[in-house]
């Protein structure tokens, strides 16, 4: 990890999926990325289960400069009107300044209507929900849970655990059997892998847990 390009920033707002995320967030920081939300204001918002997130940031107060990762979480409010716009043309500015960003669900509808999409491989929740968008990206969509192309991971709204380990892939929280080892027990309940994943863990704390 860099330690001057650490921060990850999980975008936050009204009506945002819960349980897109979380594997992902709760794992970089246990990898030591400072996790910081991002709401259109410091407002509270939100979430589809009901919870209420007070944001750390505005959108105006992100610095690109010291972020590692964007991550946008599905909301149904990516399909029902431009208030969040503005966050796909953040994952612009991201991606231009060469930060990886991950968006899943109903942010890669986001994304294609934005135009990121048209030049990298992607995936996402049905080829044809991405195809409304008008984008011109189609050739470019791979039938799969998740795809990790030109600094973007994009996945479909059921697959939180293969968003996860794309990102652990591009940011080298994980890597070869490890990353395996994490993905089979997490998205296939394979107690064999513990034993990998807790022996990687301790390796990485000096023993400790």
């Amino acid at each position: 990890m860099n330690a001057t390009r650490d921060t990850v920033y999980l975008a936050v707002y009204d009506t945002l999926a819960d349980w897109e995320t979380g594997h992902a967030t709760a794992y970089l920081a246990r990898a030591g990325y400072p996790i910081r939300t991002v709401g259109p204001s410091r407002d509270p918002v939100t979430s589809l289960g009901g919870l209420r997130i007070t944001p750390d940031l505005s959108l105006g107060e992100i610095a690109v400069d010291d972020a590692a990762l964007l991550v946008l979480p599905g909301a149904d409010l990516w399909d029902t009107g431009d208030e969040l716009v503005p966050y796909a043309r953040l994952a612009r500015d991201f991606l231009d300044a060469g930060v990886p960003v991950a968006a899943i669900c109903g942010a890669t509808a986001g994304l294609a209507r934005e135009g990121l999409l048209d030049d990298r491989n992607h995936t996402s929740n049905v080829s044809f929900y991405l195809d409304a968008t008008g984008y011109a990206g189609a050739g470019r969509y791979v039938e799969t849970d998740a795809v990790a192309d030109g600094g973007l991971v994009t996945a479909g709204g059921t697959e939180p655990v293969a968003f996860a380990r794309e990102i652990f892939a591009l940011l080298g929280v994980y890597e070869g059997e490890v990353l395996d080892a994490w993905y089979r027990l997490f998205h296939d309940s394979d107690a064999s892998a513990f034993p990998i994943l807790d022996a990687a863990e301790r390796a990485a704390t000096g023993g400790e847990r």
